[in-house]
């Protein structure tokens, strides 16, 4: 579900029909354009707002404007309101940020800006986007949000902050880089003569100069202390004598002097302003909500909410319209804060009900049936009913969590006493999930331990059974992110078997869960069941995370059964699915994806795939992600001839899964040390690691580098055997490459070219590249060998270049003689690319035989002839063979 907009919150409020112009200030905002912000921070009551109305009345940019209150502190709500605001002046962003709003986790700040700034460069005019009451934001993530975007944004967008408090932005940076223009209290002050024009035309107020000239000054030309004022001295005989009896510093003054002007207002009037002082925006219908009328003292003949708010309009009585229509309005800060403290003071109504509260629960009856839960939610806080709040949270199947609202939900629920939870142990529950998606896991476990002892405590019946589901769908996944198998199927079971049947959301993340599980303990065919039977349901209901992971391990499975092709596909479908910026458990798309290009021998493909899996895993909290994507780029870099900069890629993935019990990876961590070793010569340190962590395969590898084949057979045999009865094709498939290698190196060539055929046989389909090329020298004499016998040409000829280019490759890294000799070394693809050229391919046929662009074919000939200093191919031939670059490649 979407964050409702309250459109409200967009619009430029409207300048009043009589205010003092303020020239001086006009212009120095109209220069701050060359600018990146204009800042404008000042007291309460300065003027700031009205300045602006009037600057924007006249400013010819488009203006995008955003009224900030307490609830936008969410990330969520906030970003969702600065995308809607950019959308009314017509620009086209937003769209990306508005799919991931329901997700658990947003996705790193940084993402989600340069996205809206991406989006942002379609339209290069002008304008300007204005936050007004900043000093309600307190959350750091949005202060790192608005400090990146300073930082980022276009030359033709202006951002405008006004606020009573300095910003947490780099305030000193901008100022000393000539970035900002400033305005504050001393600048908005009125001087003596605008403190004339206001009191005299604006409040009509018949004062003399001397008057005039000492309100000012005991104001220091406060606009509110002089509004006050003015307010206050309406009616009265002995003006004069009143101004000389103010004094103190502005709270006090305007305490006093609002408290003139409300002791002479009708009591229907006060009663009105004290009741809706709880509301942050207000119109007719909904003051007329929270006004009730309990004890008949407002009248059934007073005039409607929407004549009360046109009447204190026409008084200038600290009251500000949002729209053209006089719809919506709201009070001034300070005196809404004003009549709040009088209404808490007044505590009981007298029917001894506390009134307040009362006020607050009719307000989130009427947000309510407009379908603003969030606004409802607030209220319901506020008045402390515990039982509407939490059920309004609880969001009838939906919570509000899902809505915007973690912030304010969290928020609540930390602050309630321990005995009003035990109570109602649906909040133990809440708050756990809260947490959750706060990404506050170590607290988790604590609340649902707390809401498990509550349910002892209360008579189990459906609505308890189905929270005691909900605790276990909660651990499963938590225990998905520490990949705890065990952990997941039980919980997952316990989820199901608990969970009530209309609980659709829970369940389906708990059928999610246990597809994982399943996955983990390689029971391929029932974790596939799970995915798909997830990914239907979520689909019908609409829960796109589930949708997300659902799919995400369909990929994983097709990718595990040698269908790399429609992995691609699959894995690609998850990256749209999350839009842009992506969600950061896309990063597992993104791996799958740097696998299966690595596996294709389209090294830089990989590499760019990997790089953006471990940018996206670093915004996962407690996650091991970004371990096991620094894994697969330490592959490519030893792919790529950096064997020393895999070597300590690697030791400090070991570091980093060790210090964080992350030991899902490291058998993947051992099985890159152990190539890594047998490339560096150190076999006794590879076997070791091999040995250590019980990595069957990299031991069988060590045994082929080290020429002992009847040892590797001994290991390669009953794994083969074991892969095909528990049908784990990936498995298989490099067991089967592996044991044709050993097989030849034991002399027994026949058996070893029908072992060959076999693994030619599984991984044609998927056009698999690597896992041969890996196999090192062994395998360019095992294939070298099959070549003359002339079985699956094409594919076998693509096979032998690339494990011949990459064998050369690593023989030259060993001697470094040809190094010696060229510019630059040759890489791993240009010297796959000059063998073609030697065997006179031509580059429209290199691109066919490698799968390349001819474009890229080309690039790859440019770069060659540079570093062997020739200019034609001939020459690079031969010049390629006096440095023994091609030598014996001759398939």
């Amino acid at each position: 579900m979407t964050i409702p907009i309250l459109s409200t919150k967009l619009n430029i409020p409207l300048s009043r029909p009589k205010i003092v112009s303020r020239p001086r200030l006009i212009e120095r905002l109209n220069t701050g354009f060359q600018r990146r912000l204009t800042l404008i921070s000042a007291s309460a009551g300065s003027g700031k707002t009205t300045l602006l109305g009037e600057w924007l009345e006249r400013c010819e940019r488009p203006v995008a404007w955003l009224s900030l209150d307490a609830g936008d502190n969410d990330p969520a709500r906030f970003l969702t309101y600065l995308c809607a605001a950019l959308q009314t002046i017509g620009r086209n962003s937003g769209e990306g940020v508005f799919a991931l709003l329901h997700s658990p986790q947003l996705p790193p700040i940084e993402s989600i800006v340069v996205a809206m700034l991406n989006e942002i460069e379609t339209n290069h005019n002008p304008f300007v986007l204005v936050l007004d009451d900043y000093h309600v934001i307190t959350s750091e993530t949005i202060a790192n949000a608005i400090a990146l975007l300073l930082d980022r944004m276009p030359s033709y967008m202006h951002l405008v902050i006004a606020t009573r408090e300095e910003p947490c932005l780099p305030i000193a940076r901008l100022r000393v880089r000539d970035q900002l223009t400033e305005v504050r209290d001393t600048d908005l002050g009125f001087t003596k003569a605008e403190a004339a024009e206001f009191l005299l035309a604006v409040m009509e107020l018949p004062l003399g100069a001397e008057d005039i000239a000492f309100l000012a000054s005991r104001t220091e030309g406060w606009i509110a202390g002089l509004q006050a004022a003015a307010l206050s001295f309406r009616g009265q005989k002995d003006v004069s004598s009143l101004i000389e009896k103010f004094s103190g510093t502005h709270p006090f003054v305007l305490d006093y002097l609002l408290e003139e002007v409300i002791q002479h207002l009708s009591p229907v009037t006060q009663t009105f302003l004290l009741r809706t002082s709880i509301l942050d925006r207000l119109c007719g219908p909904l003051c007329e909500a929270v006004i009730g009328d309990p004890c008949g003292e407002y009248g059934s003949t007073t005039a409607s909410g929407q004549d009360m708010l046109e009447a204190l309009e026409r008084a200038n009585l600290f009251i500000v319209p949002l729209d053209n229509e006089r719809h919506w309005y709201r009070y001034h800060h300070l005196f809404a804060e004003i009549l709040r403290k009088r209404l808490y003071q007044t505590k009981l109504s007298s029917d001894g009900h506390d009134e307040a509260a009362q006020c607050h629960v009719r307000a989130s009856v009427w947000y309510e049936k407009q379908g603003l839960e969030i606004e409802a939610f607030c209220h319901a806080a506020a008045a402390n009913d515990v039982k509407r709040a939490a059920r309004l949270v609880e969001g009838g199947g939906m919570p509000l969590l899902f809505r915007g609202a973690v912030t304010p939900v969290l928020n609540w629920l930390d602050e309630l006493p321990k005995q009003v939870l035990d109570a109602r142990p649906s909040l133990w529950v809440l708050h756990a999930s809260a947490l959750l998606m706060a990404g506050q896991i170590t607290r988790v476990e604590q609340k649902l331990l707390a809401a498990e002892h509550a349910l002892h405590r209360v008579e189990q019946d459906a609505t308890q059974r189905d929270l005691l589901g909900h605790i276990a769908a909660i651990r499963a996944t938590i225990a998905v992110s520490k990949h705890q198998s065990e952990t997941i199927l039980a919980e997952s079971k316990r989820a199901l078997e608990y969970l009530h049947p209309d609980n659709v959301p829970v369940r389906t993340a708990a059928v999610w869960s246990l597809g994982y599980a399943h996955q983990l303990q390689g029971n391929r065919k029932e974790a596939t069941k799970a995915y798909a039977d997830a990914l239907a349901t979520s689909q019908s209901i609409g829960h796109k995370m589930i949708t997300i992971l659902a799919t995400l391990g369909l990929g994983l499975m097709q990718e595990a059964d040698n269908q790399l092709t429609l992995a691609v596909e699959t894995y690609q479908r998850v990256i749209q699915l999350a839009g842009e910026p992506p969600l950061p458990v896309v990063c597992e798309a993104h791996l799958g994806l740097a696998r299966i290009f690595y596996e294709w021998n389209d090294l830089e493909s990989a590499k760019q795939h990997g790089e953006r899996s471990v940018q996206l895993a670093r915004g996962i909290e407690q996650s091991d992600r970004t371990v096991a994507g620094e894994v697969l780029l330490a592959r490519l870099m030893l792919a790529d001839g950096e064997v020393s900069g895999a070597s300590a890629m690697l030791a400090t993935g070991e570091h980093v899964a060790r210090q964080y019990h992350f030991q899902n990876q490291m058998p993947n961590i051992a099985d890159a040390q152990v190539m890594v070793l047998i490339r560096q010569g150190n076999r006794t340190a590879a076997a070791q690691v091999a040995q250590r962590h019980g990595r069957y395969i990299s031991q069988a590898r060590v045994h082929l580098a080290d020429d002992e084949a009847s040892e590797a057979l001994t290991i390669l045999e009953p794994l083969r055997m074991e892969a095909e009865s528990k049908q784990q094709e990936d498995v298989r498939l490099t067991v089967t490459s592996l044991l044709a290698v050993a097989l030849h190196m034991h002399g027994e060539k026949e058996k070893a070219l029908r072992m060959l055929r076999d693994a030619l046989t599984l991984a044609a389909p998927g056009g698999f590249v690597r896992m041969f090329v890996d196999a090192g020298a062994p395998m360019v004499r095992l294939l070298r060998e099959a070549a003359k016998h002339a079985f699956m040409t094409d594919y076998l000829r693509k096979l032998l270049t690339a494990c011949e280019a990459e064998n050369m490759a690593n023989q030259l890294e060993t001697v470094h003689d040809a190094e010696h000799h060229l510019i630059e070394p040759l890489s791993s693809r240009e010297l796959e690319v000059l063998t073609l050229i030697a065997q006179g391919l031509s580059n429209r046929e290199i691109s066919e035989q490698l799968f390349i662009a001819l474009a890229t074919v080309k690039g790859h000939n440019r770069v060659i002839f540079d570093k062997l200093q020739v200019k034609r191919r001939t020459e690079a031939v031969a010049r390629a063979r006096l440095l023994g670059l091609l030598q014996d490649f001759h398939p």
